[in-house]
């Protein structure tokens, strides 16, 4: 009996002090990237000074994708309905010299030196945006997979009022064939999400997409990789008018994927997922 009550102490101390170690490592954590964050915005005005950026801004989060930056850049118009375009690449760690060929393409960025994940730039890169001027922004990867030219087809239903957040699919429009288990997530979060907001929403995973600029500082967003559920989970429970699109999907031009393998990116997707509808909007 003191043996077993000699273990349940044990177990009790081990594990107070695991918390103790798992919220200091997530406090300087967050100390970091803030700390970070901050030196990218004083060199970003630094750079480029009080600059006013155009009313649609493609905020393009990028780590070691030096080898594909440039042919997004370039494929990006440079109006819209008459609105102006321009490209802010939020730079995310990485030592392949993406800030370079963005800066030989005329484009601005974004130079955080931690590699911080997909949410956590696209958060940073919306909250510049909207700072300096920008009316709407559109989310996309730098790796090719997306056609910028189809922005006009994502921005379209946020100029006349349609819509605050505009998601583009792959199952509504053209995708290039992927992986069976990945093509199978797809649809399966599709479903999942569709039946959390109460309207059908094909293709959550898909980061081609266009919203207000001011849209995502006003959902709290936390998560740092895995946050288009949670984008869109929130934005349907604020009762923010959310639609889907055609898009087109293409394979990566160069490189290998970021997001990890298959089994992996579900689980964590699923997490962010639950995260995302059980906790506060």
């Amino acid at each position: 009996m003191i043996l077993d009550l000699e273990l349940f102490l044990l177990v009790l101390v081990v594990g107070y002090g695991f918390l103790q170690q798992s919220a200091r490592t997530a406090w300087l954590s967050s100390r970091l990237n803030r700390f970070a964050e901050n030196q990218a915005r004083a060199e970003f005005a630094e750079r480029y000074g009080q600059v006013a950026l155009e009313p649609v801004v493609a905020v393009i989060p990028a780590y070691n994708e030096a080898g594909n930056i440039g042919k997004v850049l370039s494929a990006i118009p440079g109006e819209l309905d008459g609105r102006k375009v321009s490209a802010l690449v939020v730079v995310d760690g990485g030592d392949d010299g993406t800030e370079q060929v963005v800066a030989r393409h005329g484009g601005r960025y974004l130079q955080v030196r931690l590699n911080q994940g997909g949410g956590r730039a696209i958060r940073l890169g919306a909250q510049v945006a909207a700072e300096f001027g920008a009316e709407y922004v559109v989310t996309l990867d730098a790796d090719g997979q997306h056609i910028p030219t189809e922005m006009s087809v994502l921005l379209a239903p946020l100029f006349n009022g349609e819509a605050d957040l505009v998601q583009g699919s792959r199952r509504l429009g053209v995708y290039e064939k992927d992986s069976p288990l990945r093509l199978g997530g797809v649809y399966l979060f599709g479903w999942l999400i569709s039946l959390l907001t109460k309207q059908r929403i094909t293709d959550s995973s898909n980061g081609f997409r266009a919203l207000r600029a001011d849209l995502l500082l006003r959902l709290n967003l936390q998560e740092d990789q895995y946050y288009s559920p949670e984008l869109l989970l929130k934005a349907s429970k604020k009762g923010y008018k959310v639609l889907e699109r055609p898009v087109t999907i293409m394979r990566r031009n160069s490189g290998q994927s970021k997001k990890g393998k298959n089994l992996a990116y579900g689980y964590h997707y699923m997490k962010a997922i639950l995260k995302a509808w059980l906790g506060e909007a």
